[in-house]
């Protein structure tokens, strides 16, 4: 797996022709194999944006180019190959197990009704052991907790082997420890990855870029220090936002308080 360099270009989205816009224009680069975080408060348009990158949604207007190709105007199979989503939602349990969901990540590879061969075995076991799932390989998903159910809706993800991987929102539902595992997991992928995170500090350890959104419109793309401002961070999130220093390692880290409220 490798990743692709992805162009937004204008993408808008509406539900409906005279409806007002919930996604207004928006453009943006990654480059292949970076990282980019989508940031802001709730009902900014992240998990909108996220359908029009991982084409559950079209958009009203404006393309998603994938290595320069429209993902829109190719095949559903070819497009499933290139890019893949972890959702926020929890998947239904069915009586599959652990193996069998993630295997569902093999589809856009089989023709007709065909079992996947020894080469889709591989990857299937290979990404189960990334994830640390194989001693649940034959636990109905339904047995699950909610941090493994997320392990596997990731592992079924990888096992299609995309070029750019979606992320909406990865470590819900997750302890710490499995927190630190998804995000190392994502700094070590060779892939390009899009997450949303409400974590503003999780976001500028893991990202290499930051788009910030807020009531559907976009804000500022950048690096972490040049968009993760005081100052910007505070308008957007209508907080009072303090960047601290962390001795011993220097790092920088985002505190936030309330603003005062007064009776005039």
């Amino acid at each position: 797996m490798s990743g692709a360099n992805l162009s937004v270009q204008n993408v808008s989205w509406r539900p409906a022709k005279r409806a007002p816009l919930v996604l207004h224009p928006t453009s943006f680069e990654v480059g292949a194999g970076r990282v980019l975080g989508v940031v802001g408060p709730n009902g900014a348009g992240k998990s909108t944006l996220l359908r029009l990158l991982y084409r559950f949604q079209a958009p009203t207007s404006g393309q998603v180019l994938v290595d320069g190709q429209d993902l829109w105007a190719v095949p559903a199979r070819q497009a499933a190959r290139q890019v893949a989503a972890v959702l926020q939602e929890q998947a239904a349990a069915f009586g599959l197990t652990v193996r069998e969901i993630v295997a569902l990540g093999r589809t856009p590879y089989l023709n007709g009704i065909a079992r996947a061969g020894a080469a889709s075995d591989r990857v299937i076991d290979r990404v189960m052991a990334l994830l640390d799932l194989t001693e649940l390989a034959h636990r109905d998903i339904g047995t699950l907790s909610g941090g493994e159910r997320q392990r596997v809706m990731v592992a079924r993800a990888l096992a299609q082997e995309p070029q750019i991987l979606i992320l909406d929102e990865p470590t819900n539902h997750l302890d710490i420890r499995h927190q630190l595992e998804v995000l190392a997991l994502i700094r070590q992928l060779d892939l390009t990855i899009i997450v949303s995170l409400h974590d503003l500090n999780m976001a500028a350890h893991i990202c290499d870029d930051i788009l910030l959104l807020d009531d559907g419109h976009p804000r500022g793309f950048g690096s972490p220090d040049d968009l993760l401002t005081e100052a910007l961070v505070s308008k957007t999130f209508r907080i009072d936002a303090r960047r601290e220093k962390l001795a011993p390692s220097d790092s920088t880290h985002l505190s936030f308080h309330l603003p005062e409220f007064r009776d005039n």
